[in-house]
């Protein structure tokens, strides 16, 4: 599935991944390829990018925002304060702030 991580000033994010972990206003949840339609609100958190190394290709971080998870070479990381997320037809569009 497709993710896209847009934030006033750039496109943060936008690539094919695996799994996303997102932080929900009523607590965190993920999504997953061909998980139902659906219009989240976000909260303070950060969000997990999960990819898989033979379909993952490097994107260009212009907001130096996105970083790898210490704890896993094919988890990235990028904190928000808050946003919108839709999801639909396995296109994921975060619209973060």
């Amino acid at each position: 599935m497709r993710l896209q991580i847009v934030t006033p000033e750039y496109v943060v994010f936008d690539a094919e991944v695996d799994v996303v972990t997102v932080p929900g206003k009523d607590g965190e949840f993920q999504i997953m390829k061909d998980h139902a339609p659906i219009v989240a609100t976000l909260g303070e958190g950060t969000i997990k990018i999960k990819v898989h190394s033979d379909t993952f290709k490097d994107f260009d971080n212009a907001s130096g925002k996105v970083y790898n998870s210490p704890a896993d070479q094919h988890t990235y990381l990028f904190d928000i304060k808050g946003g919108i997320l839709e999801m639909n037809n396995n296109f994921i569009s975060v619209l973060a702030s």
